[in-house]
């Protein structure tokens, strides 16, 4: 174990830990101790992912690996050698002798027994905040641990890699429930609907449900329902048989034959006709379908997650989306929040963005997102969601012209595509007003919703309402007795000083 944290010591500042795991357990329970302990987690599953990784630019401050259940000592020494300095932990079971020698030779920082407690995970951390020299003497003031600056200690914020290079990203307290939600219920083979306007990553969140499964060693396979014409997505679905229809030259396997013992994401689901509903909801009931030309019954063993940015409950009442149907699929639902309603994910998307964009493009471009260029991004709107967030920062980067992208943001913005902060929030009129005054007005506003959006969402509780902020616990006080705010407070911007 990491030599113990001296006395009269105070954690200062986070921890990127890469965790190489494997087990669901191993997962679950860094990923509860890493959180709360407020450091940055990024996960994988395996030695040559967090190799890429690490050779791309992440730079952790310790990694906990999980060997695999073959090559234990070779995939150990082939991440120590992957991690260089970085120190390593691994967790093994209490009796697994070889592996405990081997790392004892290789030089690993220490080790974790399966089954974890999460009070050892905790001091493994507090001993890699030592190490890393993460610490500072704590005052002779018995206010100290409440005042001192924690603007470094960002809520909790978890990377989580996934295939095709995809990655989970949660940093807001909306996004932190659903990584919880995921896990609770990637162990329950059961559909999950997932809800949530164009662009806010539904599928990479279907993505980390297969990853978590016990069906994770088997396909994930995804259908886009708005992207074929009825008939052609019944044969998508279902497949055919050879002579079916003209141009069915050999039997071909549908996708759920394709995502037999694995996942199926049925994408954009609200969009597919009533008749393939009836069609889908026949499959859910059983496992069974005919293909196309069939004769024969086929049964699968799928797990089907749906998707759909369409109002669910306007559909239901329209009757574009069956009912029956709906309550099949509904029995877990996932809503994931707008970029809008979780901006202070906006800092950390872009570092990634960045991070993951091509190394000749991070070589060559000079583009640094100034306070202006943040302000501008903070305020906008984001209707696109993530993936026009992805598009504004890889347009800035390749064009390198940071003033015209604020241009850009600042017109949409006067335009009227700001953010949608509340009702009490009446449309600026400022013809007479320069930019920097609308911009510094629209800040105000958009400041102030949030502080009471995480003042409400934590109960009050200003310290975790500080860290869902990113700022300092004073910084806070004081921004609350400066917009006047108390829990019932109905303040609104005109009484704004």
């Amino acid at each position: 174990m990491f030599a113990a944290n001296s006395p009269g010591c105070l954690v200062r500042s986070t921890l990127l830990v890469l965790g190489v795991l494997g087990s669901a357990d191993a997962r679950s329970a860094i990923s509860s101790v890493v959180g709360l302990a407020g450091h940055k987690l990024v996960q994988t599953a395996s030695f040559e992912q967090a190799r890429l990784l690490i050779n791309n630019g992440v730079d952790p401050d310790i990694v906990i690996f999980e060997a695999g259940d073959s090559g234990r000592s070779y995939d150990l020494r082939e991440m120590m050698r992957a991690a260089s300095s970085t120190p390593v932990c691994l967790i093994c079971g209490p009796d697994e002798q070889r592996l405990r020698d081997a790392a004892a030779q290789l030089g690993v920082a220490c080790i974790l027994s399966r089954p974890l407690v999460e009070s050892e995970i905790a001091e493994m951390l507090t001993g890699a905040c030592r190490v890393s020299g993460r610490l500072q003497p704590q005052g002779s003031s018995s206010l100290f641990r409440d005042v001192t600056d924690t603007a470094a200690l960002p809520g909790n914020t978890i990377v989580e890699e996934l295939e095709d290079e995809r990655y989970f990203l949660a940093a807001s307290p909306s996004m932190l429930k659903i990584h919880r939600q995921v896990h609770l219920l990637a162990e329950v083979d059961a559909p999950v609907l997932i809800l949530g306007e164009s662009g806010t990553g539904k599928e990479v969140i279907a993505h980390l449900i297969h990853k978590h499964s016990r069906r994770t060693r088997h396909r994930f396979v995804n259908v886009n329902c708005a992207a074929l014409p009825t008939d052609l997505l019944e044969s998508e679905l279902f497949g055919y048989q050879q002579g079916a229809f003209t141009g069915a030259i050999k039997d071909k396997p549908g996708k759920f034959e394709l995502a037999n013992h694995g996942t199926l994401l049925l994408d954009e689901i609200g969009e597919m006709s009533a008749q393939m509903q009836a069609k889908l909801l026949h499959v859910l009931q059983d496992g069974q379908f005919n293909r196309l030309g069939a004769r024969e019954t086929s049964r699968v063993d799928v797990r089907v997650l749906a998707a759909t940015n369409v109002a669910i409950e306007t559909a239901l009442v329209g009757k574009t989306f069956r009912e029956d149907l709906y309550y099949r699929l509904n029995v877990f639902t996932i809503k994931v929040p707008p970029l809008r309603e979780r901006r202070e994910e906006i800092p950390y998307l872009i570092e990634e963005i960045v991070r993951r964009s091509p190394q000749e493009w991070r070589n060559s471009s000079d583009v640094t997102f100034s306070s202006r260029l943040m302000d501008a991004v903070l305020l906008y709107s984001w209707r696109g969601n993530v993936r026009e967030l992805r598009n504004f920062v890889t347009r800035t980067m390749t064009m390198r012209d940071t003033a015209t992208a604020i241009d850009e943001l600042e017109k949409k913005i006067a335009d009227g595509h700001r953010v949608e902060a509340g009702d009490e929030f009446e449309p600026s009129v400022a013809e007479s007003a320069g930019m920097r005054t609308v911009m510094r007005e629209m800040k105000d506003r958009a400041e102030l919703q949030m502080i009471r959006e995480a003042l409400e969402a934590s109960g009050w509780n200003r310290r975790n309402a500080a860290r869902a902020l990113n700022i300092s616990y004073r910084g806070l006080l004081y921004k609350i007795q400066q917009h006047g705010l108390s829990p019932k407070s109905s303040l609104s911007f005109r009484n704004f000083s």
